[in-house]
């Protein structure tokens, strides 16, 4: 499979992560993969006639919106599919689509049933488009006219940041007194908009932060991977990386299969 990556315009960089074209040129599938949870939201646009790929064990013929927030998912690309993957920051995924994330959480939504006429008419346009730049510069556009038409909400985004630097290690009440929300009340604004609570986003962030050093540092011992991410022992350690990856830690830092 060939993997190109692009630039994104600036206008979009604060809300996407990566942009990238998938050309399976090879005459068979892909092997399968796993790939673990990163709290993120992706949409797969399809500019070919061949079904995208077999995720889990379902064939999805045309564009999704996937969301690996805290659970792992097999892929198999197809041969002769051809797609470009957009890969949205966590918790910024909700201004493109208009609707609450929790509805995505985990799951796999054919793009046609969000942006209901609009997801053929992107399909038709990057399928008549001559080359991969001219098709990421047309979804880029599109990507736009969706977030001209979204407010900010500023006290996510601070939430979202303050994760991000803590590593995952910020309690729940700092967030709430920071931000004048009752636990309750930033429980459901996390909901609509990452699509988690921030119990259960601050844990997965937790985990993947460790994936992070398991992979920089592959010398560190597990016990120190493990106090390095914050985890107090190896046993909630372990535990995080079973329900996360259906893995043990040693078994992921192995695996040749497992995509993080």
């Amino acid at each position: 499979m060939q993997l190109q990556h692009y630039e994104i315009i600036p206008s979009l960089k604060p809300y996407v992560k990566l942009i990238c074209t998938m050309d399976c040129s090879q005459d068979v599938d892909t092997n399968h993969v796993c790939v673990l949870p990163d709290a993120c939201v992706e949409l797969f646009v399809n500019y070919t006639n061949t079904p995208i790929a077999i995720i889990g064990n379902q064939l999805h013929q045309q564009s999704i919106i996937t969301s690996r927030l805290s659970c792992p998912t097999n892929v198999q690309m197809r041969k002769g599919a051809g797609c470009i993957a957009i890969c949205f920051y966590p918790g910024m995924a909700y201004k493109f689509f208009a609707l609450p994330m929790h509805v995505l959480a985990n799951s796999i939504v054919a793009l046609a049933d969000i942006w209901n006429g609009m997801a053929t008419e992107i399909e038709d346009r990057l399928a008549n488009a001559h080359h991969n730049n001219a098709r990421v510069a047309i979804l880029q556009t599109y990507l736009l006219q969706k977030l001209a038409q979204e407010k900010q909400d500023t006290a996510i985004n601070y939430c979202l940041k303050q994760v991000q630097l803590s590593q995952g290690l910020i309690p729940v009440s700092y967030l709430s007194n920071a931000t004048g929300f009752s636990q309750r009340q930033l429980s459901r604004k996390f909901l609509q908009c990452v699509g988690l609570s921030p119990k259960a986003y601050l844990q997965v962030s937790k985990f993947i932060q460790s994936l992070v050093y398991l992979k920089k540092y592959p010398t560190l011992s597990l016990t120190e991977i493990a106090y390095e991410s914050g985890y107090y022992d190896q046993s909630h350690f372990n535990r995080h990386y079973q329900t996360y990856t259906g893995y043990t830690p040693g078994e992921v830092a192995k695996a040749k299969h497992i995509l993080y």
